[in-house]
């Protein structure tokens, strides 16, 4: 009886662990499935964590719900006055770009016939002829463009139903989300539900002080951007800064997007020193920003070592891109925040003050 009674143990265990694999299996390939709505959902609470102070903070002198209607409307509101007023002069100015590109290629031409060993240069691989040949051409490929527009208008739908899609789940998680953690902590003995409330608190603090952080980062970003334009001469700097600060709210590309941007302008200010001025500015100060500036910023905001930053950024954007840059730092303060809240508790288990979890109590098996 006990050869057969170990034998069936045996064979419990052995479909025991076969269960766990296929459920393991069918959770990923779950995941795989809706990567997409999961991305969404985590976004929307990192948003919804983040507008949690502005909205405690406006609740003290309005109801809640014009509290969070007043801060999403200002999140709404802040891009499209940004377009609205630097659109029509960015698009002013590529206009006048492509139109005047013709003479912009003579001027290389002059300057190179003028230039010995240019010169030579060009007689050889005939460099300057094949500039004016595509210059005479570009405005004539205007045209060509529809449909490139017509893939970007696409996009730009998608990305617009996304936006609004995470919105509302980050307006429901506003509204709802501290009753679900009331439930969900009522449902624990109270002990552990005291230390997962501190824990959920923490990780609250944490997330808001990465978005003050960033904030910081980026007006500083803007600041020094507004210096070097208006040395520069650049016309409206102030607005150019602003599309810097914007930019470098975004992780990985933003900034690097906005110094194109703003080096489309700067084509038309003193070209081109003051491109050949603007571009070293932006490659020097984004890796200073990268490697000093934010992890100094964001160690502080948000209590995490500096080499964890920087370690968490670049295998959040090499892993998940922009949403993986974005959400490394507060995810490494979350994990951080995790880890020492288990320590804790294991230690003060093993010390005899505190009771161990019940799913951590091994049962022993009947027979």
């Amino acid at each position: 009886m006990a050869v057969f009674r170990g034998f069936d143990t045996s064979i419990r265990s052995i479909l025991r662990i076969c269960l766990v694999v296929v459920v393991v299996l069918i959770t990923a390939y779950l995941v795989y499935l809706l990567q997409k709505p999961i991305a969404w959902l985590v976004i929307a609470a990192f948003l919804a964590i983040a507008v949690s102070g502005p909205i405690a903070i406006l609740s003290r002198h309005m109801p809640r719900g014009l509290a969070i209607a007043s801060v999403y409307g200002m999140l709404i509101a802040f891009p499209i006055i940004l377009l609205v007023l630097l659109l029509p002069p960015l698009v002013s100015q590529a206009e006048d770009l492509v139109n005047n590109f013709p003479s912009y290629a003579a001027d290389v031409t002059q300057f190179v016939n003028d230039n010995e060993t240019l010169s030579g240069l060009n007689e050889d691989y005939d460099i300057t002829g094949t500039i004016e040949e595509e210059a005479q051409k570009l405005p004539e490929k205007i045209g060509d463009a529809t449909q490139t527009l017509s893939d970007i208008g696409v996009g730009l739908v998608r990305s617009i139903f996304a936006l609004v899609t995470i919105f509302i789940l980050s307006i429901f998680m506003v509204a709802g989300g501290a009753k679900w953690i009331e439930q969900f902590l009522e449902n624990q003995e109270p002990e552990h539900a005291e230390r997962l409330r501190r824990a959920f608190e923490h990780i609250a603090s944490a997330i808001g002080g990465y978005v003050g952080g960033a904030l910081l980062q980026a007006t500083f970003a803007g600041v020094v951007s507004f210096v070097v334009l208006s040395i520069l001469g650049a016309p409206f700097a102030g607005a150019l800064a602003l599309i810097m600060a914007f930019g470098d709210l975004i992780p990985v590309v933003g900034a690097t997007i906005a110094a194109t941007l703003v080096g489309i302008v700067l084509l038309f200010v003193n070209f081109p020193v003051a491109l050949i001025v603007w571009i070293i500015f932006a490659i020097v100060y984004q890796q200073i920003e990268n490697y000093v500036i934010q992890p100094q910023i964001q160690g502080r905001a948000v209590a995490v070592q500096p080499i964890v930053i920087l370690v968490a950024v670049l295998f959040g954007s090499t892993l998940f891109g922009v949403v993986g840059a974005l959400l490394a730092i507060p995810a490494a303060a979350s994990i951080q925040i995790a880890v020492r809240e288990w320590n804790d508790y294991r230690r003060a288990v093993n010390l005899g003050v505190e009771k161990p979890a019940a799913s951590s109590i091994i049962q022993p098996e009947p027979g």
